[in-house]
């Protein structure tokens, strides 16, 4: 009778114990990617905080280039204040870096403007907040990979899907500009 009451007792509580380990490990997983989550916010918000000074700048040079400028203002305006699913934000942030890649492109007609201090300083910072994004994009993105490999391996996909947790998508953005160009004073 005994043992019949302590072979229960282990069917029972061996599967209720791996059960609660295996729903800890997704909350804790579910917390990694909230936590790295907002690293790449707070860089994205660096980055938005950057655009309008760098599109002033750029504009004192090239004022007749108005609808490259209102399109950057817009799609930083759209992407601050996009705080939806993951992919609807890379969506929008893709378009903001295509936008930025055209102000850039812009920004070679205007040798002087590829010179002045000012515009160099605000291309390093945003050099800088790119390399900063993408740190923590991969950061964000490997807890992703850990929380979708243990959400869709058997047989922890069983407590996945009993307790509901929800697939996440990876993000995946492009940094805007990698590098500084040389600027040659002697041409």
């Amino acid at each position: 009778m005994m043992t019949a009451l302590i072979i229960l007792a282990v069917l029972v509580l061996v599967p209720a114990l791996w059960v609660a380990v295996q729903y800890n490990a997704f909350i804790g997983l579910r917390n990694h990617i909230r936590e790295s989550w907002s690293n790449v916010d707070t860089e994205l918000k660096r980055r938005y905080d950057l655009i309008p000074n760098l599109v002033a700048t750029v504009k004192g040079y090239a004022a007749h280039e108005r609808e490259v400028f209102e399109r950057v203002i817009e799609l930083r305006n759209r992407c601050a204040a996009n705080h939806g699913p993951v992919a609807d934000q890379a969506r929008d942030e893709n378009e903001l870096v295509d936008s930025l890649k055209r102000l850039f492109a812009l920004v070679e007609n205007y040798p002087q403007l590829k010179a002045d201090q000012h515009f160099l300083k605000l291309q390093q910072e945003l050099i800088n907040t790119e390399n900063r994004i993408q740190a923590a994009r991969r950061f964000y993105n490997g807890n992703v990979r850990d929380y979708r490999n243990k959400r869709e391996s058997f047989p922890s996909n069983l407590v996945a899907g009993m307790f509901s947790f929800p697939p996440v998508e990876f993000f995946s953005v492009p940094p805007s500009v990698k590098e500084v160009p040389n600027v040659d004073f002697a041409s």
